[in-house]
């Protein structure tokens, strides 16, 4: 499973693209919103002020400018409110629908963060085995993209990251 996790800034990052935890205006925000968009420079948000937003779950791609990723797939993830909102399936959609973009792209390399675990609040031992299901259940239909990274921030955070994806290879 070409699943991997690592530990560092995913600005720094290179992959064909990198995903953002976006808002749903995409005009940039805290967390790993804002450092892509500090990162990327102002071309960034003025690409994206072109996009229209973008809807909970759902993603969008943008050219990279000055990151080392050619592509940002920006997704809007889930506020987390108790987990009885559709917060599990919107989430799985923001890894399976960036995925699925950045195949329609040719991208071979795809780099996430840790989706709605910082200022959204989702807890991250139950968006682990999330994002990688709904990522491992969506490489199958990727054509071009060949290996998927976590990023994670922190080393507590890969941890837990670390974990679930031992977990889910030991269920096959």
């Amino acid at each position: 499973m070409p699943i991997y996790i690592d530990q560092g800034d995913i600005t720094q990052f290179h992959a064909d693209a990198i995903v953002n935890a976006a808002n749903t205006s995409l005009l940039g925000g805290g967390g790993v919103d804002g450092a892509i968009h500090r990162e990327a420079g102002p071309e960034l948000l003025a690409e994206c002020r072109t996009l229209g937003g973008c809807a909970t779950g759902e993603a969008k791609l943008t050219k990279g400018y000055r990151l080392p990723a050619r592509f940002v797939i920006h997704t809007p993830g889930p506020v987390w409110h108790g987990g009885d909102q559709n917060e599990d399936a919107l989430l799985a959609s923001c890894y399976r629908s960036s995925l699925l973009l950045a195949d329609a792209h040719g991208c071979e390399t795809v780099a996430f963060p840790s989706i709605s675990t910082g200022a959204y609040h989702f807890p991250i031992r139950r968006a682990a085995p999330i994002a990688l299901a709904a990522l491992r259940e969506a490489l199958d239909e990727c054509r071009h993209v060949q290996e998927v990274t976590i990023v994670c921030h922190s080393e507590p955070d890969w941890a837990v990251y670390d974990h679930a994806l031992r977990a889910l290879e030991e269920r096959g």
